[in-house]
């Protein structure tokens, strides 16, 4: 009779919090579907992403009165606004031919799906099913941590290609000039050097020097480099020496990177406690204390 009534309280308390979760979706859903769409505004990067070099959208080709999995596509990215995020992601993720954006959007839906049966299967519930639509977020998380792999291998290189224009730069040469000296004498082409050939490109086709250089910036979305850039504007418009303030900035960057390395350095003591205490403190009191326990069981301590 107890375990009846446990089982009925919990059943009870499990529909109440499905019912307040279910609530706060419906009211989700229903606002992003009911609001207008968000202002463009023209320096954000999501603008960038679909504009950029004249490119059309990925999403393009989707048909409104084709199959089932268009008409799907179309209703996502129409309710949740994903073309110009996903647009937005894939160029921080320096738009690989695999995954497309509307690939990053066919997995959304799959690990989504995938996720609602698994729950379903195991519960038997149509109602916690539900939840497996946390899934749909899964993709980005991925491909987030794949933008910071791109940004990591950037940042390696940049404190050297900064020193090595000042160099340049110091021996007469134009910034423009000594950046395309730098990439033609670059035996390992590295993201940063496959970006600032994009802005180079980008000036030939038209672009101004100091939008070719924001655009730089915004697709790269590191503070580091939008201070480079913020440099160079500055040194043009002001007529100060680039030479000077190229410098100046690899020395900060350079403390900068010694000091995080030392901070992460700090924290491995710390972190260390983690598996020290899941793993090794527990086999050591095992072999410690497993021959006394054994002796103990079998007929005393003998002693």
């Amino acid at each position: 009779m107890t375990d009846t009534l446990l089982t009925g309280q919990f059943v009870h308390y499990l529909l109440l919090v499905v019912g307040v979760l279910g609530s706060v979706a419906a009211y989700t859903a229903i606002h992003r579907l009911l609001s207008p769409p968000p202002a463009v505004d023209q320096s954000d990067l999501a603008l960038l992403a679909k504009k950029d070099l004249g490119m059309s959208s990925a999403f393009s080709g989707l048909n409104p009165n084709g199959s089932l999995l268009d008409r799907l596509d179309l209703f996502l990215l129409k309710t949740l606004h994903l073309d110009v995020k996903l647009e937005e992601l894939h160029m921080m993720m320096g738009r690989p031919n695999k995954p497309s954006p509307l690939d990053m959007l066919h997995l959304k839906e799959m690990a989504a799906a995938g996720l609602v049966g698994f729950i379903y299967f195991m519960t038997g519930s149509p109602v916690l099913g539900i939840f497996g639509l946390v899934g749909f977020l899964i993709p980005d998380l991925l491909s987030r941590e794949r933008v910071r792999a791109r940004q990591a291998a950037i940042m390696r290189s940049f404190p050297t290609f900064v020193d090595m224009a000042a160099l340049t730069i110091e021996a007469g040469l134009d910034y423009m000039t000594a950046i395309d000296r730098i990439l033609k004498n670059a035996k390992i082409k590295t993201e940063l050097e496959l970006e600032l050939g994009k802005m180079l490109n980008e000036i030939s086709l038209g672009y101004s020097r100091r939008d070719a250089l924001k655009r730089l910036a915004m697709r790269t979305g590191l503070q580091e480099m939008r201070s480079f850039v913020g440099l160079i504007i500055q040194s043009d418009e002001l007529g100060t020496s680039l030479v000077e303030l190229l410098r100046n900035y690899a020395t900060d960057m350079r403390f900068r990177r010694l000091s995080k390395a030392e901070k992460l350095a700090a924290q491995a003591s710390t972190k260390m406690l983690i598996p020290l205490f899941i793993f090794i403190f527990p086999t050591v009191f095992i072999m410690m204390l497993a021959p006394m326990m054994k002796s103990l069981i079998t007929g005393g301590l003998g002693f």
